[in-house]
């Protein structure tokens, strides 16, 4: 375990993080009292589930149509 004052943890972040990713347990202390535990993201290795919002959601049937007005806004012919 390694235990770092703020001071010293700005100086040397870099060092921490590969510490810390490593797998050894690294702490940021302030005043030698310790404050947080720094901490590799390890990404969510489990499969996604979809589904949730079926039956939920739903598209209107001129969700594609270009109304005339915005067309017009951007120059397009409407005819």
């Amino acid at each position: 375990m390694e235990i770092a004052n703020i001071h010293e943890a700005k100086s040397r972040l870099s060092k921490l993080i590969e510490h810390a990713l490593s797998g050894e347990e690294v702490i940021i202390a302030k005043a030698g009292q310790p404050m947080v535990r720094l901490v590799p993201i390890r990404p969510d290795e489990s499969p996604r589930k979809g589904g949730q919002w079926k039956g939920k959601v739903q598209i209107a049937e001129d969700f594609d149509a270009l109304p005339d007005d915005i067309a017009t806004a951007f120059g397009m012919d409407t005819e």
